[in-house]
Parts: C-alpha cells; sequence; structure tokens
C-alpha cells in the first residue's frame, strides 16, 4: 500500500495539532504521526524539522532545552490558527481513519486468499485419500478374496478423512473469522500496520506447507 502523503500544508497543521496536545520533542512527533497513521506513514526527520523550524519563525511554536532533546511547543498564535482551521484538521482525520480502514481491508483479504488455498488443498487431499483408499481396497480384495474385510476398510479410511478435512475447513472459518474482528479492533483504533500484512503473509505460508507435509505426496 502506498503510505499516504499529506496535502500542501496539511503536515503544518497537523503538527500544530499534536504540539496543542502536549508538547514533544522531534522524535516525539514522528512517532506519533507514524502511530496515527498505523505505520503507514512515517515522515523523516527531513520532512519534520524545517518545518518546526519554519512555524518557529512565523511565532506558532516555541522551542526550549531539556537535557540533549529540543522540546517544541505551541503558542497563543499556533492556537489562534489551529482553532481558524478545524474544519481542515477534521478533513485530515478522517484521511487517517479511511487509510488505515484501506489496509485492514487488505490484510482480510490476504486472509481470505489463504484459507481459501489451504481448503483447496485438503479437498485435493480428501479426494487423492479416496481414491487410494479404494485402489487399496480392491488390491486387498483380489489378493485375499476377503472382499468384505478391505470394503470395510476403505470405508473406515473414507469416513476418517472426510471428517479431518471437516474439521480442517471449521478451524479455518474459526481463525479467519476471529483475525478479521480482531483486525477491525485494531484498525478503528488506528494499530495495523504494513508489517502485520508481512507477518501474516509469511505465517500462513509457514502453515501451508507443514498442512502439506502432514499429507504426503500426491
Amino acid at each position: 500500500m502506498t503510505p499516504p502523503v499529506f496535502a500542501h500544508g496539511s503536515l503544518r497543521l497537523y503538527l500544530l495539532a499534536l504540539l496543542d496536545e502536549q508538547p514533544r520533542h522531534g522524535y516525539e512527533l514522528i512517532q506519533a504521526l507514524s502511530d496515527r497513521f498505523g505505520g503507514t506513514y512515517s515522515p523523516s526527520a527531513g520532512t519534520i524539522y524545517p518545518r518546526l523550524s519554519k512555524l518557529e519563525e512565523e511565532g506558532l511554536v516555541s522551542k526550549s532545552t531539556d537535557g540533549r532533546k529540543t522540546v517544541y511547543e505551541i503558542t497563543d498564535a499556533g492556537r489562534a490558527e489551529l482553532d481558524s482551521r478545524r474544519d481542515e484538521l477534521d478533513g485530515i482525520e478522517n484521511e487517517v481513519t479511511d487509510s488505515v480502514r484501506r489496509l485492514a481491508d487488505g490484510v482480510r483479504a490476504e486472509v481470505n486468499d489463504a484459507m481459501r488455498s489451504l481448503r483447496a488443498e485438503l479437498a485435493s487431499a480428501a479426494r487423492e485419500a479416496k481414491r487410494a483408499s479404494t485402489k487399496t481396497s480392491a488390491t486387498a480384495a483380489s489378493t485375499a478374496g476377503g472382499a468384505g474385510a478391505s470394503t470395510s476398510w476403505g470405508g473406515d479410511a473414507r469416513a476418517e478423512t472426510s471428517r479431518a478435512v471437516h474439521e480442517a475447513d471449521l478451524v479455518l472459518s474459526e481463525f479467519r473469522q476471529q483475525l478479521r474482528t480482531d483486525l477491525r479492533t485494531r484498525a478503528s483504533r488506528g494499530r495495523v500496520s504494513p508489517e502485520t500484512v508481512t507477518l501474516l503473509r509469511a505465517r500462513l505460508a509457514q502453515v501451508r506447507t507443514d498442512v502439506l507435509a502432514t499429507l504426503g505426496d500426491h
């Protein structure tokens, strides 16, 4: 997903809003912006500090030194500008919310694709098991002349395979539903990041590999 980019003047306004909440130093402002965007946008120091210097020149923020850190604080003039542009700020907040929701939708799509892939593999394994048990039953019946016992074994194997596939399908459905609920909850708080998608894709790929390993060669 392409990180959201602030429109001209929007980042300047958003920095004032963050400083209106509390005084912050530069790194805290960068971290606050990253948190608000759920990790989808994290400005560089080269983006933040020149704007802070400009705001200071305009008398909208002031700075002081706290140890080795420079702390920025909004001034009365800065609050006055912020109050006069509240409508613009609301629009920016809506854009932030929309970007995080789009990210969550992308994660859910990844989950759905992975679940469909696993279901297809399980269904394929069930068909292969059914064919293998039928072939084994026929061979055993021909060799031993005991068709009754062999047919019973084949039926038991098919029933066991069918139950296993059904249970696996239930597990996948429960996992997908629970994760979708978790994602929606986190997205509403702006806590879903691109790293979530990367981690999810890698872990699901590994789960698929592990599951297929238990099924044997097709």
